[in-house]
């Protein structure tokens, strides 16, 4: 045999066994691959999250239309019965014997780090009671503050809430003690 065959040969031989590998390597590959049908499956969830939302908008509504209710069944070591409303009335002598200054019914300037210009904004956006502000996120809070302008943005509204629950619940007291604790409302 010539040289110029060998060499070739030498080159040819590899080549093939190559291109035959790849493809046998590719048909097991492909013939090894089950395709899953998860159909059925994605249907059910997409059901359950339909009935689940619909249970959500239901229970959204009907604590929108609820008055706030307590359970006052469980603190006379009774059976369970069903919810009564409770009003929780404002005691301005009790407020004024803690915080030391006479405060109005739902006067938000009486939470640490709201003046009455914050207030006003509050006022703006429809909180305008304690137990308003007192349900109101303090994201929503943040919210507020800058629709009000960057002279706002120094006001931290974290324990804004949790101090219009405090007055909301009349407890003074606790208030102004935490007030006393805390720097310009800050937790």
């Amino acid at each position: 045999m010539e040289s110029g065959n060998i060499n070739m040969m030498c080159w040819l031989i590899p080549l093939l066994v190559g291109v035959i590998c790849g493809i046998l390597g590719y048909l097991l590959g492909k013939s090894n691959t089950k395709v899953i049908d998860n159909s059925d499956e994605l249907k059910r969830c997409n059901d359950d999250n339909s009935r689940l939302r619909a249970q959500l908008e239901a229970c959204n509504q009907q604590l929108i239309t609820m008055p706030e209710t307590k359970d006052v069944s469980s603190s006379l070591g009774a059976t369970p019965m069903a919810a009564v409303p409770i009003l929780i009335p404002f005691e301005a002598a009790a407020a004024k014997a803690a915080i030391g200054k006479t405060v109005k019914e739902n006067d938000l300037k009486v939470v640490e780090g709201i003046g009455p210009k914050i207030e006003g904004l509050f006022h703006a956006e429809g909180i305008k009671t304690w137990k308003d502000l007192s349900e109101t996120s303090v994201a929503r809070c943040q919210e507020v503050l800058k629709g009000g302008g960057d002279r706002y943005k120094i006001h931290d509204p974290a324990s804004w809430p949790m101090q219009a629950k405090m007055c909301y619940e009349g407890k003074w007291t606790e208030l102004a003690k935490w007030q006393d604790e805390h720097d310009h409302g800050k937790l």
